[in-house]
């Protein structure tokens, strides 16, 4: 099914208990962060248990982090999943986690190299549908004025905790309405297909090793 349609869903990808374990974990190393800003007690290195991202990034004042430790580990417990899925095999590259909250909009668009084979799964919190464009011909393209969409229907993915959808980032357009919930807890695994130009450079998304924040990019 990913050969032709360029994506798929795998169902309970990893069990309940498991997710609710990492959304969990993840759920409390925010209240850390935040009771350690609300103190003012923070190293240089603050970003290495996340941050908010600022008016300029994806989801303004919304809690994620790059690279998160138990992340990168579930990316490579997940990697054999992944490769039976696409009939791939992978490099993986880096995972990025959110805590979304009520109002919060992921707008429309294409990701990046990294990003090239990706999965967004479900660990725990309200629902919330995400939208793909199948048809890499539509969707988005970079322009002088930003990103520039289509603005088509698309398919909508509906998750489960555990669950998960496996897409070609760079190629389908994807995106979810504003969010009417309380929270919902989602993290994105990407990898790069081993065949492709440029990839064994990639690996780890230009990171000396698994686990480290995005500035250890070489």
């Amino acid at each position: 099914m990913f050969k032709k349609n360029k994506y798929t869903i795998v169902r309970q990808a990893i069990s309940n208990d498991l997710a609710a374990f990492i959304a969990n974990y993840f759920s409390m190393q925010k209240q850390v962060y935040d009771t350690c800003k609300a103190t003012r007690y923070f190293s240089p290195f603050e970003n290495i248990i996340g941050n908010y991202e600022n008016e300029e990034e994806q989801i303004p004042n919304t809690y994620s982090q790059y690279g998160n430790m138990a992340m990168e580990t579930l990316m490579l417990k997940i990697q054999p999943v992944m490769e039976k899925a696409t009939g791939l095999k992978l490099y993986p590259t880096y995972t990025y986690a959110r805590i979304y909250k009520k109002g919060d909009v992921l707008k429309r668009h294409k990701d990046r190299f990294s990003c090239e084979i990706s999965t967004t799964m479900n660990l725990g919190g309200d629902d919330w549908p995400l939208y793909l464009e199948p048809d890499s011909s539509k969707g988005g393209t970079k322009e002088g004025v930003g990103y520039v969409s289509e603005n088509t229907k698309g398919v909508q993915v509906d998750l489960k905790p555990g669950d998960m959808m496996v897409y070609r980032g760079m190629e389908l357009e994807h995106w979810r309405n504003k969010f009417k919930g309380k929270e919902c807890i989602q993290v994105f695994l990407h990898y790069n297909n081993r065949k492709t130009p440029g990839t064994k450079e990639n690996i780890f998304d230009k990171r000396p090793h698994l686990g480290l924040p995005s500035w250890f990019k070489r």
